[in-house]
């Protein structure tokens, strides 16, 4: 089983570096749909993945002097971001302590998370005729950061398919543009919900030895999607994303029908 989440966390790194969807998107469902662990256990692992993960891809870009990060939006998003990571990560807490089963927890997590990749789905796919904005005003950035930070710590993926979306309608970005925007921000939001749950006892119970195998699997992924994104063209990127929506989606179904049985 170990075996597993580890090829997993490879190949949803990889592909998250390619397309700037991080990888929890993947990691956190599949993870779900393998018992491997207690839900909160598997917001932890697939956290400290994608944090390793972005956190090398960003430092790559900017010192091999790649990096497409414009400051003047991306950093108010990202701080938006992380400030709105720790509201998603209480409200979490807040919805789990409403059920007496975590199990439920975990299926309104799926629930949402299903939802959510369809409708990303078919923005993707209808993109080109839906008219977007260009966001310039700080405070407006840092609202919509805080309202992704929310959305991408609830659902336990680190930002995901979520953060294209926002990016793709309110700043009018180009595919690999906002792929490298999405890391960026989810570096930010993934590091202040990961250091929270160190602080607040999150970690307990977790494996560390498979969290360190995961996180070295999150940096290899890294460093291969990369690779392949610098070699393909924003319409490739788009045809990977939209089918990993589409395998996204029936493990989210899954999901809601094994934790409605358990």
């Amino acid at each position: 089983m170990q075996v597993l989440v580890l090829l997993v966390s490879f190949f949803a790194c990889t592909v998250g570096a390619i397309c700037g969807i991080g990888g929890g998107i993947i990691i956190k469902p599949v993870l779900d749909a393998t018992g491997v662990a207690d839900v909160a256990t598997i917001n932890f692992l697939s956290g400290c993945t994608v944090l390793s993960m972005t956190l090398y891809s960003v430092l790559k870009a900017k010192l091999s002097g790649t990096s497409t990060i414009d400051p003047k939006t991306d950093t108010p998003l990202a701080i938006g971001a992380a400030v709105g990571g720790l509201a998603g990560k209480e409200l979490f807490s807040l919805v789990a302590g409403l059920f007496p089963d975590p199990n439920t927890a975990g299926a309104v997590q799926a629930g949402a998370l299903l939802l959510i990749t369809m409708g990303t789905l078919v923005y993707t796919i209808y993109k080109e005729k839906i008219p977007t904005l260009q966001v310039t005003s700080a405070v407006a950035c840092l609202a919509i950061g805080f309202a992704l930070g929310v959305c991408s710590s609830f659902l336990g993926i680190g930002g995901g398919p979520i953060n294209l979306v926002g990016l793709f309608y309110f700043f009018t970005m180009a595919t690999k543009r906002a792929a490298s925007s999405s890391l960026y921000i989810i570096l930010f939001s993934q590091a202040t919900s990961t250091a929270s749950s160190v602080v607040t006892g999150g970690y307990v119970g977790v494996d560390l030895a498979l969290l360190a195998a995961m996180v070295v699997c999150g940096i290899l992924g890294g460093i291969v999607g990369r690779k392949i994104n610098s070699g393909i063209d924003d319409k490739t990127v788009d045809k990977l994303f939209m089918g990993l929506m589409v395998l996204i989606i029936l493990i989210n179904a899954y999901n809601i029908w094994k934790f409605a049985l358990a």
